[in-house]
């Protein structure tokens, strides 16, 4: 499996998990709500043993599981930006801004005060995406990526500047993938089923900036507090022989829906909705790619 879809699924995972418990644990819904007014020392103790667990789990999990069945080298830098498209950067991007709204709503549960907890939460989960990047410098069939850093970088600032600015994330990052015919070119690197076709086929993935149009409006405006617009990037012909399959980058306009800002009274509904906004709504989009062709999808996914 591809290094950085590790790190996707590991941020997916903790994400899902994160805030299933956070709004299980609280009897109120509104989301401000859930973050006690003062530091509870006892939920700040189980969310730092928590972080050590998992970095452990996961760093020691990652070393055995991947980095240990791969020869080892002396710490080095790799340029890899020309590779994928930068798909593989969209998904650094994606995992790290995920990160640190899990080190954020994590901290702020325990009571931390806002700008603590954006500035823990943030610098935690760059830390984090950081010590895979070392692990990758010792790694003979790579290196230390500064685009991957980059992006790491990127993902980190997309969260915390918003929550900063406007102690809300009026655009979030959002995912969708459907199949493609290139897995059965090369299934060794592309997966040979529809689960690891979802983490390695970068040909049907599709990474999303969705913006929140009521959240710029007056707060009176009747206008749909669910509706988005969403700006997607994705590419095709990757992973394959480049004399068979064309490489092009594909541009995405589209609508979307923001599942947290539907109104609900039911705290395990609004848990299944938050873990659900991590997905583009299917629906119509326009695409431009670099053929030079423009293409509408009637219900593109």
């Amino acid at each position: 499996m591809n290094r950085i879809n590790y790190r996707l699924l590991t941020s997916l995972i903790l994400f899902v998990s994160s805030h299933i418990y956070c709004q299980q644990a609280h009897d109120t819904v509104p989301a401000k709500s859930l973050f006690p007014d003062t530091l509870n020392k006892g939920r700040l103790a189980g969310v730092l043993a928590t972080q050590g667990l998992l970095y452990t789990g996961s760093m020691t999990g990652l070393y055995y599981l991947w980095y240990r069945n791969y020869p080892q080298s002396s710490f080095h830098f790799f340029n890899d930006n020309t590779e994928w498209l930068q798909m593989d950067k969209m998904g650094h991007f994606f995992s790290s801004y995920y990160l640190s709204d899990i080190m954020y709503t994590s901290y702020r549960w325990a009571g931390v005060e806002r700008k603590k907890a954006i500035l823990f939460g943030t610098l935690l989960s760059w830390a984090f995406m950081l010590n895979i990047e070392i692990l990758d410098g010792f790694s003979a069939e790579w290196g230390f990526s500064p685009g991957d850093l980059v992006a790491n970088t990127a993902g980190c600032l997309l969260f915390t500047g918003q929550q900063l600015l406007w102690d809300e994330q009026r655009f979030v990052i959002k995912y969708s993938y459907h199949p493609t015919i290139y897995p059965q070119y090369n299934p060794d690197l592309l997966g040979t089923n529809l689960i690891q076709n979802l983490v390695k086929d970068y040909n049907g993935m599709s990474f999303w900036l969705s913006g929140n149009i009521s959240s710029f409006l007056p707060r009176k405006s009747k206008f749909p507090k669910w509706l988005n617009v969403a700006f997607g990037y994705g590419g095709e012909g990757l992973g394959v022989g480049e004399a068979q399959f064309e490489r092009y980058r594909k541009f995405f306009f589209s609508f979307d829906i923001d599942l947290t800002r539907i109104p609900t009274r039911s705290k395990t509904l609004k848990s299944i909705l938050t873990v659900l906004n991590l997905l583009k709504i299917p629906g119509p989009a326009l695409e431009y790619n670099t053929q030079g062709k423009f293409i509408f999808h009637p219900f593109y996914y």
